[in-house]
């Protein structure tokens, strides 16, 4: 686990920009425990985060309006998902840019499906950029703030090197229920 968090905080800024440009809540998360610990800055992290994350979305938006043709082979077996984030963007509007940094599983697919529509790229990157400033502060602070509880739970968990697939596994599994419940054909009534 030490070396783990060495690591994280020798080239944690890189690690974050990656991690960022595709999401980044977990990165982010360890970013705001580090800063924590003194072992990263707090205010470069969100920094770091909200450019990353800006950028990503960003291009996720304007690969989908202009490469549609190219990207539909990539998104085969993402329809009901790509479904479902259109049936969000009809349903919650422009909040559902805000919601979508905070949503795994639909997080690549909103930028997607509203590239795919004729949203107004002007402002889909006003929302995305105020909405990648809010994710980044919420997430670093919330994280910052539950450092020590963090801390004491990640040293729980690696005393006790069975929970954390359990924990895992558990996570994912709630994840795909989720995502399969939500795409599910409906059964048309007779």
């Amino acid at each position: 686990m030490q070396d783990i968090l060495n690591s994280l905080s020798t080239y944690g800024y890189i690690i974050l920009f990656i991690y960022s440009l595709g999401g980044g809540m977990v990165a982010l998360i360890a970013a705001g425990v580090l800063s924590y610990s003194g072992q990263m800055d707090l205010t470069v992290s969100i920094l770091v985060a909200f450019i990353a994350n800006v950028i990503g979305d960003s291009l996720l938006f304007y690969l989908s309006r202009y490469n549609k043709q190219q990207m539909m082979p990539y998104l085969k077996k993402h329809r009901r998902k790509l479904a479902l984030s259109h049936i969000l963007m009809k349903k919650y509007g422009d909040k559902i840019i805000f919601f979508q940094k905070f949503v795994y599983g639909i997080k690549t697919l909103i930028p997607i499906a509203i590239g795919f529509t004729k949203y107004s790229a002007i402002k889909f990157n006003i929302l995305n950029v105020i909405s990648a400033a809010l994710w980044s502060l919420i997430i670093a602070f919330t994280s910052y703030k539950a450092g020590e509880t963090l801390i004491s739970v990640s040293k729980y968990i690696s005393g006790k090197p069975w929970l954390a697939p359990i924990i895992l596994a558990g996570l994912i599994g709630l994840l795909w229920l989720y995502i399969q419940m939500a795409t599910k054909k409906k059964k048309a009534k007779r």
